[in-house]
């Protein structure tokens, strides 16, 4: 069972990175627009979606994405939590 908890432990962490990595695209003109910006945005914008709904954009600002991140590692650690426990 522990292991379990560890693969999805470990599957958080890395779609974590994702996140941060088409969050950082932003921050380059084109990349989003590009082959390797698709795919990572197939893979991030189902989850970012719903913090962009409830998150209002403060001027040109959005914060949903650390949001969305904060709340991936919440659930890494209770996963950490739960994996001790068994």
């Amino acid at each position: 069972m522990y292991e379990l908890f560890r693969i999805l432990e470990t599957a958080l962490n890395v779609y974590s990175f994702v996140l941060i990595i088409y969050i950082l695209m932003s921050w380059f003109p084109g990349a989003r627009e590009s082959a390797f910006g698709g795919i990572f945005a197939k893979l991030s914008e189902p989850y970012l979606e719903p913090f962009r709904r409830i998150i209002p954009p403060i001027g040109m600002l959005d914060i949903s994405p650390l949001v969305a991140i904060i709340v991936l590692q919440l659930a890494q650690s209770g996963l950490r939590t739960l994996g001790y426990m068994f």
